[in-house]
């Protein structure tokens, strides 16, 4: 990505934050990236970092409709939160790599707290307020329904060089290139 792509980007999700009356921290950390695809506008994410301990940590996520986070997972000790906190938030979940299929077999989830049935290769909708519990090994790709989307996450501490697999080996979860600070 080009840095005039970035600072767009960073520029058009602020605007969203500030409309939706997200206040984003001093000198936020934010991160930009097309997952190595080189195609921002198909598989683009904005993530700030609103906490990083060594025990948990909280991001808040911006996307656009068209962008989406491919199918990924994490296979040591990740377990995720994902919420919609503005829009609506389209999350496809698989019980192993969707490369491998398996569409169909049933396993649970906690969705808003409560258990339910999700059946693998299927997709479900949260609203604003709703949310996700993801446990290690559960592959998921998420992408807005909305016209624009904020999407919470809080999760235990994640190692993004060494615990974000996902089905195309060439895709990478936040090249090191694509990192970038802005003020």
């Amino acid at each position: 990505m080009k840095r005039s792509e970035i600072n767009k980007a960073i520029v058009t999700s602020g605007q969203f934050f500030k409309k939706n009356c997200w206040v984003l921290p001093p000198n936020p950390k934010w991160d930009v990236t097309d997952f190595g695809t080189g195609d921002f506008k198909r598989y683009g994410l904005i993530l700030i970092n609103l906490a990083e301990e060594a025990e948990y940590c909280e991001k808040l996520m911006y996307a656009a409709k068209g962008q989406t986070t491919p199918a990924h997972t994490h296979k040591k000790k990740k377990k995720e939160d994902i919420i919609c906190r503005t829009g609506e938030l389209i999350i496809e979940l698989w019980s192993q790599s969707p490369a491998e299929g398996e569409a169909g077999t049933a396993f649970q989830m906690k969705v808003n707290g409560q258990f339910k049935t999700i059946q693998s290769g299927s997709k479900l909708k949260l609203q604003a307020g709703e949310r996700i519990t993801i446990e290690p090994g559960i592959w998921h790709a998420f992408y807005p329904g909305s016209d624009e989307c904020i999407i919470g996450e809080v999760s235990t501490a994640n190692d993004d060089l060494n615990d974000n697999f996902l089905p195309t080996p060439t895709l990478a979860v936040m090249p090191k290139l694509m990192r970038t600070r802005y003020r």
